[in-house]
């Protein structure tokens, strides 16, 4: 993927994040068809342009923690704030991610689908259960059959 294109898949998948969810960069990554570029995530946030419209304080790293930018200028305080407006709770700048973390719907394969539905305003998933999936049933031993 070029660097163009890989910009903006990452910036499209963080525009999904609804208010009062976060993501991980990891998983941003992957969303963004970038599987492994985590890095590569945290970079394309940190270069946005302040009137960008992508929502970048709703990415942590994968323990949940917001990351020091290291140019000192007070960006993981603004980031509890922002988070703190949509009323994601931290403490010592760490989100805990089994409350807040985002769940996006999973496509099926070969159905351009989703098997589940979340409610993008909450992030919460509703339940709804893929039909039409083979169902994985137990080995049987040759010759056990019909004992």
């Amino acid at each position: 993927m070029k660097a163009a294109k890989s910009l903006q898949a990452i910036y499209a998948v963080v525009k999904r994040i609804p208010r009062g969810r976060v993501s991980t960069y990891g998983r941003v990554a992957e969303l963004s068809g970038l599987p492994r570029r985590a890095r590569l995530v945290g970079r394309a946030l940190r270069e946005l342009p302040p009137d960008s419209g992508v929502p970048w304080h709703r990415v942590v790293n994968a323990a949940g923690k917001i990351s020091s930018r290291g140019d000192a200028l007070g960006h993981e305080d603004l980031q509890a704030h922002l988070l703190e407006r949509e009323h994601v709770s931290s403490v010592g700048n760490v989100v805990p991610l089994e409350h807040y973390l985002w769940q996006p719907a999973r496509a099926r394969p070969g159905s351009g689908k989703t098997s589940q539905k979340t409610n993008d305003e909450t992030g919460q998933k509703t339940s709804r259960r893929p039909t039409g999936l083979p169902v994985k049933r137990p080995r049987v031993k040759a010759g056990a059959a019909g004992r």
